[in-house]
């Protein structure tokens, strides 16, 4: 094996990557829980590639037969109903763990100098895994499906001058039809998921370049022992990679109880209306994107003019990307950061989530109201950080981490 290794290693630089990513590669000994959900991500992603691959060896990309083929998983291939609910089970956990991890690089200012490109990186992550849910959303071919591509497609047609061009070059035709369910099955397949690859790699190698932030928002790389190696830091392997491994067992567990029990997640996660076949002449009584989709899709609710509330669905995303640039603030940390601080990213966090409520609700005039008054939550949060954040007035941060 040794012989081997060294033959491997004169051509392949496998210690090496091994030793710079794992074994050798140091991180902060002070981790808490709200870590666990950058490796838990990750494993998520190859469950959705994995299942998604068995999926598409008895899938027709078809108008025709798209949605009998989805049946025929469901009932006659041999635990295709297991695979499917895997798959769709798995798109929540995926945006449930994304949504908890981006919450951490908020709390601890993961996003601040030396580390904003990795937030940019988890940002085109987070674009990218929306695109791709979209897309696969449409697979189906059910009602909900159908209509709420129908509606979210439209939304291009507010864009001044090209809107009507550019969709219908996104549909493939006039309406939705078999050729729009042909380039969306092309772009969820091979397209959007070599890109999440790409970004995943881009992520990891530029956090582990500057290396990972810690709940103390201490640079552990300004303290090295004689070797140079960080006093404050332990070595990934086998540490952390242990560790994480109580992380996967619990979601583990809980993926599961979902899976077996409640794999429609009463309606959220698979819609009742979506049981049904795609038709054109049958609008559902209420059309919703799916829950990850819905503060957005609320915020665009909230504005009547058709192009300024495209405008403010589109604003909430990229504003997310300027976050390092908008918290002037020299503290990373949320442990040693101003009342205002937390105070201001609890109502973000609280308007978020009312947000999405709000969007899976018929429309009426408190609902419109609502929508709007968190929708100036949702925007307030970025501006009251980059008017307060500049003299912020913080707690004194320690020199070293703190167990």
């Amino acid at each position: 094996m040794a012989n081997l290794l060294g033959w491997i290693d004169d051509r392949f630089p496998l210690t090496k990557m091994w030793n710079d990513h794992l074994a050798e590669y140091y991180t902060p000994k002070n981790f808490n829980f709200w870590y666990f959900f950058g490796s838990l991500a990750l494993m998520v992603l190859v469950i959705q590639i994995i299942s998604g691959i068995f999926l598409t060896m008895h899938y027709k990309p078809d108008d025709a037969m798209a949605f009998a083929s989805v049946e025929y998983i469901m009932r006659d291939v041999p635990y295709g109903w297991l695979i499917r609910y895997i798959h769709s089970t798995g798109a929540t956990a995926f945006f449930i763990v994304v949504y908890l991890h981006m919450l951490r690089g908020l709390m601890y200012g993961s996003y601040k100098k030396p580390r904003e490109l990795i937030w940019l990186f988890g940002m085109f992550i987070y674009l990218a895994l929306m695109a791709e849910a979209f897309m696969g959303y449409l697979l189906p071919w059910g009602q909900m499906s159908y209509w709420g591509a129908q509606v979210i497609i439209s939304l291009f047609s507010a864009i001044p001058v090209v809107g009507d061009d550019l969709t219908l070059w996104i549909r493939g035709d006039f309406v939705i039809g078999d050729a729009t369910l042909n380039r969306f099955f092309a772009l969820h397949v091979i397209a959007l998921p070599l890109v999440l690859v790409f970004l995943v790699i881009a992520h990891i190698l530029a956090l582990h370049e500057v290396g990972s932030n810690n709940p103390d928002g201490v640079e552990i790389k300004k303290n090295k022992d004689a070797n140079g190696i960080p006093l404050d830091g332990i070595p990934f392997h086998p540490y952390y990679s242990v560790k994480d491994i109580v992380g996967v067992v619990v979601f583990l567990f809980f993926f599961s109880v979902v899976l077996f029990y409640f794999p429609d997640g009463g309606g959220y996660m698979l819609e009742y209306a979506n049981f049904e076949a795609a038709n054109a002449l049958k609008t559902p009584e209420h059309i919703a994107p799916v829950w990850y989709f819905t503060p957005f899709y609320a915020i665009l609710r909230a504005v009547p003019d058709k192009l300024m509330g495209v405008g403010a669905m589109g604003g909430a995303i990229v504003v997310l990307f300027f976050l390092p640039w908008i918290d002037r603030c020299k503290v990373k940390s949320i442990r040693y950061r101003s009342v205002i601080f937390k105070v201001n990213l609890i109502v973000f966090c609280i308007g978020f989530v009312v947000l999405g409520w709000l969007a899976m609700q018929p429309v009426n005039e408190t609902i419109t109201f609502l929508s709007r008054l968190f929708t100036f939550l949702y925007f307030a949060f970025f501006v009251v950080l980059f008017v307060t954040s500049k003299n912020e007035s913080t707690k004194p941060v320690p020199d070293r981490v703190t167990s």
